[in-house]
């Protein structure tokens, strides 16, 4: 995979950093991309210090021209893309009840959890159709399967009612699918992954409500760093964790 090159969304902390970091460890040039130029490029200098091709690619997922710019630079150097990993996603918290719910708040989770992952997607694309094994991987969350959310033995079941974050995985979920569908002739396989709840900033409100969570982000990121690094005539349009398809 020395040749590959991977961009990873939301990549200074968290899931999106263990995926940057397990992908350059496998070999690929990262392109670790992060709002923040300062967290991001001090992300990026972590992992070339331990020996990775990595470099920092600022990018916004909620701004066009962020988007844009990013794209133009890696349309510049390395002039290519194989890998695509949405992770950047953000959740206004477990507060907001659905019939009580702030539009504006909504609207800022599917700003960056769906409309982001096609701003970015779309403006990359170019790229990855240049790639003979192009790979996308769209970071979703077990809380957008409406199986699990509607199965009364699922622990799912007992969770409380939110406005806007499993909504908008459930939307990611339908548009990965999308993806598949039109790309499905072009060698490029998309899929979405769920993985799981892990002990990262991001999850700090459930750790708080007395939920104690110690599944770490290097294991939340290896069904996307698996997804991203499949092989020829792998799985396209599916939904996956660890244990394998999830259902929708």
């Amino acid at each position: 995979m020395n040749d590959k090159i991977a961009l990873v969304t939301g990549a200074n902390k968290g899931i999106g950093h263990a995926v940057a970091a397990g992908l350059a460890a496998r070999g690929m040039t990262v392109l670790l991309a992060a709002r923040n130029p300062d967290l991001g490029e001090k992300a990026a200098a972590e992992l070339r210090d331990a020996g990775h091709d990595v470099r920092f690619v600022r990018l916004d997922v909620t701004d066009d021209a962020s988007v844009r710019a990013a794209a133009d630079a890696v349309a510049a150097s390395p002039g290519r893309l194989d890998v695509l990993v949405n992770n950047a996603g953000i959740s206004e918290g477990p507060g907001d009840l659905p019939a009580e719910a702030d539009l504006d708040r909504v609207r800022r989770v599917f700003d960056t959890n769906v409309f982001g992952v096609m701003r970015v997607t779309n403006a990359l694309l170019p790229l990855l159709r240049r790639s003979p094994a192009g790979r996308i991987v769209n970071v979703s969350s077990g809380t957008g399967s409406l199986t699990h959310m509607t199965d009364p033995d699922h622990y799912f079941w007992n969770l409380g009612a939110v406005a806007s974050y499993p909504q908008s995985k459930a939307a990611l979920n339908m548009l990965t699918v999308q993806y598949a569908k039109q790309l499905r002739d072009t060698g490029i396989l998309v899929n979405a992954v769920a993985p799981g709840p892990c002990a990262t900033d991001f999850a700090i409100e459930h750790i708080r409500a007395g939920r104690t969570i110690t599944r770490t982000a290097e294991q939340g990121a290896a069904i996307a760093i698996r997804m991203a690094t499949l092989e020829d005539g792998g799985p396209t349009g599916g939904f996956f964790d660890d244990d394998g398809p999830v259902p929708w």
